[in-house]
């Protein structure tokens, strides 16, 4: 069965004598059952003319004539509407027919909805494609668009290679192994390439999101979803008086002095992208003015009475629990609401020790570049660090930093390129001296951030290790996984253990479950 327009220039014969409809009927391989012909009432009567010559030329083939009527056949809204409302009424019964719809008749709008209606199954048919004959006494060129790419390899592996560029793109180039870390990645090139709406980034400090809205950036630009540049705000640095100013813009009259007029990160970011790392930082008023900006394209700079347009794609950074702010009354919950869209959790280095190995190839690389000298692990060093790294004990506090800054010393110090294993180990302790001065206030901020006022009734005693133990949680897999680890040495010469009770009893202690010390930072 074949659905097709009535061609109002090419099957009345005007251009040449090769008439579509008729010659699709016409084809020795390709016998058609039923052909319904859409036409315009305005074209009645050469809508039955050319079916009258289609029965002649098939008469085995039935011909219906179905009256479409279009106002404006080159008008998308209206086509598509009418085909769909067409496709919806029409009573498909693909157990017993198999359709096809004519793509060569009706204008390029109309060919352009019924692709849409078909790949989207709207219609479940196959095109068909038509052309004129190539020499004398042909009847012309026929084929068969089947949209279903799984038959078509090249295609397939051509679109997968896309995709894995694009995903190659947001990752860095670093070839990373951790799964939970790579459908992260996948799915942030989906939304980024497909949606507009703000993108919430949340992670500790050094987890890379800032490099990560970078790259998400330039994707946008590639897919051709922005066009301006990435304009970087670390919202931290927006306080005192011209923190608006700095943000919005500002008029000169405003304070009468010459050069203070500024156009504001806003105006700077239009068409492109606006980066709002630490929004977490970001006061109350600026979240206001901020907001309506998002909503509507339009803001007041400061001093200003008249408004300014400026359209970009936002996404935001944060290293702290926004709905804990919000529920706190330091952030907007409207403003969260709008910027909750999509949210996208970067795990810490410690969640990701698949991942060490890539980035240290990836850390020498890019210290070789800089340095201008090709510098390398001998075996037994770099089995060490690895060791280290990928210990569930090493905190890495501050991420990719720490690790990046770790290879830079370690290049700048290597005589002869070589990096031995002395040197690890005086790296190490460096590095496990720099975490134990910070420690103690580290332990603080991550207690108090899920026990609020009560961790200062803690003593410093417990603090240490409650602290480790809520590490060593949020590390693990499982509650189960945190007890085989807390209590490793202790459980060989008990003979009977369980560790997960053991675990929830010394949690329980602080009012604590493992809901609590789990999903906190996620």
């Amino acid at each position: 069965m074949v659905i097709g327009f009535l061609g109002t220039q090419l099957d009345s014969g005007k251009r040449r004598k090769w008439k579509p409809s008729r010659s699709l009927l016409e084809q020795s391989s390709f016998a058609v059952d039923r052909f319904e012909l859409l036409y315009d009432h305005k074209f009645s009567r050469l809508a039955h003319g050319v079916a009258q010559e289609m029965r002649a030329a098939s008469p085995d083939t039935e011909v219906l004539l179905q009256r479409l009527d279009l106002d404006d056949p080159w008008n998308f809204q209206e086509v598509y509407g009418k085909l769909f409302d067409f496709a919806k009424e029409y009573g498909f019964d693909e157990d017993r027919e198999r359709y096809h719809v004519h793509l060569t008749t009706g204008t390029h709008v109309a060919q352009i909805c019924w692709f849409l209606l078909t790949e989207s199954r709207h219609i479940p048919a196959r095109l068909i494609q038509t052309g004129p004959p190539r020499e004398e006494g042909e009847i012309g060129t026929f084929d068969v668009i089947d949209l279903d790419l799984s038959q078509y390899n090249a295609l397939q592996q051509r679109f997968d290679q896309m995709s894995r560029e694009y995903s190659d793109q947001l990752k860095g180039g670093i070839e990373t192994r951790n799964p939970a870390y790579n459908a992260l990645i996948d799915r942030i090139e989906l939304v980024a390439s497909k949606s507009d709406a703000p993108i919430l980034l949340l992670g500790e400090t050094g987890t890379g999101k800032t490099d990560l809205a970078a790259r998400i950036h330039n994707l946008k630009l590639d897919r051709r979803r922005v066009k301006g540049r990435m304009v970087h705000v670390n919202c931290a640095t927006l306080n005192g008086p011209d923190a608006m100013a700095t943000l919005f813009g500002q008029r000169r009259s405003h304070t009468g002095i010459a050069g203070t007029e500024r156009n504001g990160h806003l105006r700077e970011a239009d068409g492109g992208t606006l980066f709002l790392d630490e929004i977490d930082m970001l006061g109350l008023d600026a979240q206001a003015v901020l907001l309506h900006a998002i909503e509507t394209g339009s803001y007041y700079p400061v001093g200003s009475d008249t408004l300014r347009s400026s359209r970009f794609h936002i996404i935001a950074g944060a290293g702290r629990d926004l709905r804990k702010l919000s529920a706190a009354g330091l952030f907007r919950p409207d403003l969260l609401a709008r910027l909750d869209t999509w949210r996208f959790a970067l795990p810490p280095l410690r969640r990701r020790p698949e991942d060490l190995a890539p980035n240290l190839a990836f850390e020498l690389a890019r210290s070789e570049r800089e340095l201008g000298v090709q510098t390398g692990f001998n075996t037994d060093a770099r089995d060490h660090y690895l060791r280290f790294a990928t210990d569930p004990s090493t905190p890495w506090p501050g991420n990719f930093r720490d690790l990046s800054g770790s290879i830079r010393r370690l290049c700048t110090l290597a005589p002869r390129g070589r990096i031995t294993r002395a040197m690890v180990d005086e790296e190490i302790g460096r590095l496990r001296e720099s975490w134990h001065d910070a420690a103690a206030d580290d332990d603080y901020r991550l207690i108090a951030d899920i026990l609020g006022p009560r961790a200062a009734e803690i003593d410093l005693f417990d603090q240490v290790q409650l602290a480790r133990v809520i590490r060593t949680c949020r590390s693990s897999q499982t509650l189960s996984a945190a007890g085989r680890a807390l209590f490793a040495a202790s459980r060989a010469r008990r003979s009977t253990t369980n560790d997960a009770d053991r675990l929830k009893k010394y949690l329980a202690r602080f009012g604590l479950d493992w809901e609590a010390v789990h999903l906190t930072d996620r």
